[in-house]
């Protein structure tokens, strides 16, 4: 588990500028420091020149994550993580993830937004199953036009959300090993569950358990 510090005070007293000196200062002596900067204003922007965030990217963080009454914003550093291990990281609890690029992920679905003739994807790629586009003699079976948003969204819903009438099943575990999510199967989910949540209980923890995450690191040999 990280260790926590946070430097507290009133306004424009100046716990940026000693937190970003005290971040440079861990980064020098070759530690990863993440930074959490809380507000209570809303409109602000993030990671901007003169912003708090930028201040703290600057002096070395390696993520910094900005939580406001109207946002929460996380910038971190290049993980080389495949779309799907992103979205079951940060978004577990969302229905759909909607990812932009991504062209070569693997096992992952597809909608090609096509305005030149000479530049389908389609003929390059794995998984697509719908194009955007105004083009005309474009085939296949689904073919959308560009203002056909609610359409498109009609479609991603009908294919993946719907089921039986109700919202698309949600796994009770997810696996994530080294940073990549491992399909298991439901009873190994249900066993998983039933054991660490049993496990858990025993603490007393003195509120009720909706939701469990555990992270185990491997000692190396």
């Amino acid at each position: 588990m990280s260790a926590i510090v946070t430097f507290i005070g009133w306004h424009d007293s100046g716990k940026t500028t000693l937190a970003s000196a005290v971040v440079s200062e861990l980064k020098k002596l070759g530690y990863r420091v993440a930074v959490i900067k809380s507000s209570n204003d809303s409109g602000l922007e993030f990671d901007t020149p003169g912003t708090d965030t930028y201040k703290h990217k600057e002096a070395g963080a390696d993520s910094v994550l900005f939580v406001a009454p109207d946002q929460m914003v996380l910038q971190t550093g290049y993980s080389n993580l495949s779309l799907t291990t992103l979205a079951h990281r940060y978004f577990p609890d969302v229905d759909i993830v909607i990812g932009e690029g991504f062209k070569t992920a693997r096992k992952t679905a597809k909608i090609e937004v096509c305005r030149n003739v000479d530049q389908k994807l389609r003929r390059e790629v794995h998984g697509v199953i719908a194009v955007a586009t105004n083009l005309e003699g474009v085939a296949g079976d689904y073919v959308f036009r560009l203002d056909e948003a609610p359409e498109i969204a009609a479609f991603i819903e009908k294919r993946f959300l719907l089921r039986k009438g109700a919202r698309r099943h949600r796994e009770r575990t997810a696996l994530l090993v080294n940073g990549h999510k491992i399909p298991i199967k439901d009873y190994i989910q249900e066993a998983l569950a039933e054991t660490v949540h049993g496990f858990v209980k025993t603490l007393k923890i003195g509120q009720d358990i909706e939701e469990i995450e555990l992270r185990i690191r491997i000692p190396g040999e």
